[in-house]
């Protein structure tokens, strides 16, 4: 300014101006990642109470401008499809059949992978196990967190048992320290723990803001595909269970993994909500135990191991997660109300869902519920959405109504329609096969699944049902 010709009007506006610019701040939602000039108490797109953080607004510099008009005028041009010649992408194992079913039979180089989870769920016990796996296969893998420091790591990876020379723990938050050591170190595969307390120097915000975890994310999007470096993030959850930042990150990287289960039970599920280089239906089924986590090869046997026999209530139903059949046990207690509105909790499966069966119950059975509080759960601690849930959840609802048990040798499958007629359900032949070598003798499944061949080829006895009425009289009798 000192060098400006004041007494000239060349001068005044623009350079006076921005020497003189107050400094910008926004107002971000840090739940939903809408934006406002000014702070609001309750955000209008997510209606969530006190999630408006301020952030300073910065303007590019004129070189930063001068490279975004350079990079605008790329030489790349589109192409036909028909003139790009496919590159086959060959996958890498974890070395845990259940992690590598889920991500669509292993690691794809290059990809970007968000795990997401409770706080204490397994989520970074089950990626250092990876971390190791990987490692002891040859390939160098950069384990960087935030969290911990280099002594509380290997005071669980000598739990865990881990040793490999290939694994480098790396304890820092700042991306740009980071990035160095990534182009030092030249990783097969990346861990960060986690991506909300990466920090970028050039953001002027507080670690975990929307601003910080989209600027990380993208940082490691950048390197893992240029580099072709596979990344797993690890992503914190909100108290609804969602992953905490905005839906933008989702849809930025590759795959999105949720671990599930109850913090106190010993069982937990992985599952892919998104990936785009496999099926989203498939799921991974592990124990925590002393030594980390540990897969279930056969979790059919080990979630069933406990059933009560001559117990009204309990009742086994076969299930398909993805490609996967399982046998789960599932629990209904009936018992009168004490208070004016009956309750009806729900543990593993949709309340909405049990509302539903019981009017069914009520309208086209005449089973008289409306006055009993009705409690239903699945052992295991296991969350299920599959409709062919539906008749296995009647049937030990109604067999804890009329206090009858069901035979333990008995297996239930179903989809249960509003006029209480049963509808077919998908992978009927792995049900079968599922029951049948763990020794059942009697399923119950819709008629509309029935095939002629299966009397032969199946030692299990098959009870085709045509409604409600009729399973209830082939399981309950009467």
């Amino acid at each position: 300014i000192s060098e400006c010709d004041w007494s000239s009007d060349v001068c005044s506006s623009d350079l006076l101006l921005n020497f003189m610019a107050k400094v910008k701040s926004k107002y971000v939602c840090q739940n939903c990642g809408y934006e406002n000039p000014k702070w609001l108490g309750k955000c209008p797109e997510c209606l969530q109470w006190n999630t408006f953080v301020e952030e300073i607004e910065e303007k590019m510099t004129p070189r930063q401008e001068s490279l975004a008009k350079q990079a605008s005028r790329s030489t790349s041009r589109p192409v036909s499809i028909n003139s790009i010649a496919p590159k086959r992408e060959e996958r890498f194992s974890t070395s845990i059949p259940e992690l590598d079913r889920v991500l669509g039979g292993g690691v794809i180089p290059g990809s970007l992978v968000l795990v997401g989870g409770d706080p204490g769920i397994g989520k970074s016990t089950l990626l250092l196990q990876v971390s190791n796996n990987v490692a002891e296969t040859g390939k160098k893998v950069l384990y960087i967190s935030g969290e911990e420091s280099e002594n509380q790591i290997k005071m669980r990876a000598k739990r865990l048992k881990i040793s490999s020379d290939n694994l480098y723990i790396y304890t820092e938050n700042n991306l740009a320290a980071i990035e160095l050591q990534i182009a030092e170190v030249e990783p097969d595969m990346v861990i960060v723990d986690s991506i909300q307390t990466m920090i970028s120097p050039e953001i002027n915000s507080a670690p975990g803001t929307i601003s910080q975890i989209k600027e990380g994310t993208s940082k490691f999007m950048k390197i893992s595909k240029s580099k072709s470096i596979s990344t797993f993030i690890v992503g914190h959850v909100t108290k609804e269970g969602a992953l905490a930042g905005p839906k933008l990150l989702e849809h930025m990287v590759d795959t999105v993994l949720y671990f599930e289960g109850e913090r106190y039970n010993t069982y937990r599920l992985l599952r892919a909500v998104k990936n785009r280089f496999g099926s989203t239906n498939e799921l991974g089924v592990f124990e925590m135990k002393s030594d980390g986590l540990v897969e279930l090869e056969n979790p059919s046997k080990v979630l069933i191991a406990e059933k009560p026999n001559d117990v009204s209530g309990s009742v086994i139903v076969s299930t398909v997660e993805g490609t996967r059949s399982m046998l789960l046990e599932l629990q209904a207690l009936v018992a009168p109300t004490n208070f004016g509105y009956p309750r009806r909790t729900t543990t593993g499966v949709d309340n909405n869902r049990v509302a539903l069966i019981l009017a069914v119950l009520e309208k086209v059975i005449g089973m008289q519920v409306q006055s009993q509080d009705v409690f239903v759960n699945i052992i295991g601690g296991l969350r299920i959405n599959e409709p062919s849930m539906d008749l296995g959840i009647a049937l030990a609802i109604a067999s804890s109504f009329r206090n009858i048990p069901v035979d333990a040798s008995v297996v239930v499958t179903g989809e249960i329609g509003l006029t209480g007629e049963l509808r077919t359900v998908s992978f009927i032949e792995k049900r079968i096969m599922e029951c049948e070598k763990l020794g059942f003798k009697k399923m119950v499944i819709p008629k509309g699944n029935y095939l002629e061949e299966f009397k032969k080829d199946y030692r299990i006895e098959l009870v085709p049902v045509y409604n409600l009425r009729q399973a209830i009289r082939e399981v309950l009798g009467g």
